[in-house]
């Protein structure tokens, strides 16, 4: 088969890693099928340099630029026309956003629903009309990628059963749930080469600040935390880019007047974020909602504790191995942090070890495998 894939985000973290690391995995595997990749200009350098890292012989893949923003009309006018071009017998959208008229055999990725079951005007910098106008399209085009699609791939089985409750017309049989991985084993290996440049005891939290990761609460759990005077030297390292949800973030932390116990930083190099898992008390994710939890799994697979949110998917990627809280209850969620700092020093490596086995559940490479799988198998399969 020919098969094209959506490259478009290719250097952006969440959905971009999700598409670099099956790209790389699926170059590695398949030698089988020819793949054409469709890329934003300034990132077909990059492309190239971490597929000539894998010293394929004979990969069969090429580059094609795709110069077309997502969530744009062009998207919708000029990215089909591009599309049909090529002789395609699939092509794979590693983001809900599918053109409308594109009407050959595709597969889509949808990671979650959090713009379905999080709608409020306080995740957007957009002025509310515009905010309501996008959201309108937004649910058009998922409804239409849904219903169009040969195969629906998810990266749980929460997101799953979130669709067939919310999209009750689509074949239970037409989703696949394929987990992702987390960090390479290689990276792993390297950790103890990078030394942490925190001297104290931390906390730790990986990701962006939007209203759905609820980090106002985490904010509230631990002013009350470091409240206790033998706990008011440990710090709260705070991991995510800094835009308008962060200062937003920021406004909250001097508020609650603890900013000499958090440490921002800006995302950080695979080796670096390494070394802040392994050293910390724990790692905290307080989302009210996620699509899987790479930060959860790279946490698992260097042995730091957890302290989740209670929802679904984290009960389903993690089991038994974390601190669950209701992510509406600070108060919970202060109790949770005080569990993980009590931990002893045998108790945490019990712990440790069982997380680095079960993250052994999650990798790229398997998650590539059973895409694979459903290419091959949505070629034989009529849409639901």
């Amino acid at each position: 088969m020919l098969i094209g894939v959506d490259c478009r985000l290719w250097s952006q973290t969440g959905v971009g890693r999700y598409t670099r690391n099956l790209v790389l995995n699926l170059l590695q595997i398949d030698k089988k099928n020819n793949y054409i990749l469709f890329a934003k200009p300034e990132d077909k350098i990059d492309i190239k340099i971490q597929i000539s890292k894998l010293k394929i012989k004979n990969s069969k893949f090429k580059i094609i630029i795709a110069d077309i923003k997502f969530h744009s009309l062009a998207e919708q006018t000029k990215f089909p026309p591009l599309l049909n071009s090529y002789t395609l017998d699939l092509m794979h959208f590693p983001y809900f956003s599918v053109p409308i008229f594109y009407r050959k055999n595709y597969i889509v990725t949808v990671h979650d629903l959090i713009k379905n079951k999080f709608v409020t005007g306080k995740s957007s910098t957009l002025p509310f009309p515009v905010y309501i106008t996008k959201q309108l399209a937004y649910k058009l085009v998922l409804k239409n990628a849904l219903k169009k699609s040969k195969k629906i791939i998810v990266p749980s089985l929460a997101v799953k059963n979130d669709i067939l409750k919310t999209y009750k017309k689509i074949n239970p049989q037409k989703i696949e749930v394929t987990y992702e991985g987390g960090l390479e084993e290689r990276l792993r290996v390297q950790n103890l080469k990078f030394k942490v440049p925190i001297k104290e005891k931390y906390f730790l939290r990986v990701g962006n600040y939007f209203p759905h990761k609820n980090v106002k609460t985490l904010l509230t759990a631990f002013k009350l935390f470091i409240g206790n005077s033998k706990n008011k030297n440990i710090k709260l390292v705070l991991i995510g880019k800094k835009d308008f949800f962060f200062k937003e973030m920021e406004k909250n932390v001097n508020k609650l007047k603890i900013s000499e116990n958090i440490i921002f930083m800006e995302n950080k190099t695979d080796n670096g974020l390494i070394s802040l898992y392994s050293n910390s008390i724990a790692t905290i994710v307080p989302s009210y909602i996620e699509g899987f939890s790479l930060t959860a799994v790279e946490a698992m697979s260097l042995g730091s504790p957890l302290i989740l949110s209670d929802i679904d998917v984290h009960r389903e990627i993690c089991g038994n191995l974390a601190f669950y809280f209701n992510p509406k209850n600070f108060y919970e969620f202060y109790e949770m942090l005080i569990k993980a700092n009590n931990l002893t020093l045998l108790e945490r490596d019990i712990l440790s070890k069982k997380e680095k086995e079960k993250a052994l559940q999650y990798s790229w490479k398997k998650m590539a495998l059973q895409t694979l799988a459903v290419y091959e198998n949505s070629a034989s399969t009529n849409s639901a």
